[in-house]
Parts: structure tokens; sequence; C-alpha cells
């Protein structure tokens, strides 16, 4: 059984829509920017996704896209220019960025409430706490919005999260655990990956390794979320091969299909809601 993202992003984007409306009555188009280092395919998916779904809601997205030998001045003074904004309502940075370049010194920079992905520390701590307060990181989310859509009860299950990036694999980690999910933490380098995996209720393939859960890794009772978005030639292919074991595990998510299109409708909920946010 496919558990696609259509449905779940299709709900959410009938309200959403609804709500952009209501914003653009008060005089505010909620309005997104994005910053871009190179072209890595991935990043061009995620970045036409993006536009796609704002642009179904009526909300903007405007792209700044810089080659890969850009300045860290450049940089932090793009993000300085958007925080002084009011017409941009969040700010989002696709990562990794080239070596040459300080994330966390960017981040830093970054206004809290722009931050929509989750970029800034104050956000991380949010995650940690689970407070509620801030914004969760847009993926992670999306993972967690496809569970309840699907009905399906996270409490008391062993949960294998293949991945451990502070974009997906930590934070969702954290989420999981505030729903009462027992977590095991895997990534490329753990001992006896398939034996964990083959353990767990659900596997969130997140490590940006294309291919590397296979019919070894599962059971036939094995839930199966696909979060990587991996180059694969001319097209794309997640972090499962999902023509091996399609077949075998009872739930799994495909690429593309999946994760990524309720990713980019999580994005405009948390780009409305910071505009809500700036109308009171």
């Amino acid at each position: 059984m496919d558990w696609r993202g259509k449905p779940v992003s299709d709900g959410m984007l009938s309200d959403l829509s609804s709500r952009v409306e209501q914003l653009k009555k008060k005089g505010i188009l909620p309005k997104l920017a994005v910053l871009r280092v190179g072209e890595r395919p991935e990043d061009l998916a995620y970045e036409r996704g993006i536009v796609k779904r704002f642009s179904a809601a009526n909300a903007k997205v405007e792209v700044s896209a810089f080659p890969e030998d850009v300045s860290q001045k450049t940089l932090e003074e793009a993000v300085e220019a958007w925080n002084a904004r009011n017409d941009v309502h969040g700010i989002l940075v696709f990562r990794p960025l080239p070596k040459h370049l300080n994330e966390e010194k960017l981040f830093r920079i970054l206004s809290p409430e722009k931050d929509v992905d989750c970029m800034t520390p104050e956000n991380a701590l949010h995650v940690y706490y689970g407070d509620g307060k801030g914004f969760f990181p847009c993926t992670p989310q999306a993972v967690i919005e496809m569970i309840d859509a699907y009905g399906y009860d996270v409490c008391g299950k062993n949960i294998a999260v293949v991945g451990r990036s502070k974009v997906v694999g930590k934070p969702l980690a954290m989420m999981l655990i505030a729903r009462h999910a027992t977590v095991t933490v895997c990534h490329t380098r753990t001992k006896n990956l398939e034996e964990i995996c083959r353990r767990a209720d659900m596997i969130v393939a997140c490590a940006g390794s294309a291919r590397m859960i296979g019919p070894a890794h599962v059971r036939p009772e094995t839930v199966l979320i696909d979060v990587g978005i991996n180059a694969d030639g001319d097209g794309i292919c997640g972090d499962a091969d999902y023509e091996r074991i399609s077949g075998i595990v009872s739930v799994i998510t495909p690429v593309p299909g999946g994760v990524g299109s309720v990713t980019t409708s999580v994005l405009l909920k948390h780009v409305v809601e910071s505009a809500e946010r700036s109308a009171d």
C-alpha cells in the first residue's frame, strides 16, 4: 500500500488557500524568500515544487540564486535585507551550503520569526523542548502530517530513523519521542542496520543515500516512510529501493509523490502562519 502525499497536501491546500484570501483582504500577501546556492538537481526539484504549491494558493515566492563561489558576506547581506522587509514573511535557505560557507553564522543572523524551516538556534530549542512554539522543520513535520492523515498511531511503536542530519533525522526523532514512540536513530555507519530496521514497526529513511534500504531491511509488517530525494540520472529516487520492496512492506511512500509534496504544503502553512502573526 502506498501512502501518497497528494491527498494530504490537497487537504492542507484547501484550508490554506482560504486563509491566504482572508489575509489579502487585509492587504497582506504571504511571501517566502528562497536563497539557493548553486544548481543541485534536488534543490531545483524542491524549488519547482515550492513555486507550484505557493502559486496554487495565490501566495508568492521570491528566489535569489547565487553561484557556488558566493561569499559569506553576500549571503549574510541577503538574509539581513529580507529580515528587514515587511512584505517577506518567511525565509528559506537551501541546505547543505558549499563547505566554504558558515551555515551556523548565517542562521544566527536569520530572524526567528521568519525562520519557517527551523534553521535558527531558537527554533531548534523549541523542537528539543517540545513546547509547541516557533516553527518545526518542514520535512519532519511533513512526516508527522502523513502519519496523522493516514491514521497511524506511533505511541509505543519501535521506529528506526535512518539518518541523523540536523535538517531531518535529529528533529524528527525528537518529534516522534514527544508522541511516545521508541526511537532508534541510525545512519550510514550503523552496525547491524538491517537487523535494527527489521525489528522496527516503522522505518523513516532520511540518510540521503540512494536506495540504501532494500529487501533485507524490511518485513511484511513494515511501514516505510521514504524522505530521501536523490538525483538518479535524469530523475529522482528515494533512500528506499521502491521497486524491490514495495511488494514486501505493508506501507511505503513513493519518491516522488510522497513526503516531498507534503513538505511544500507545510512550508506554505508556516509562511501563512507567519503572515497571520504579522497581521495581529
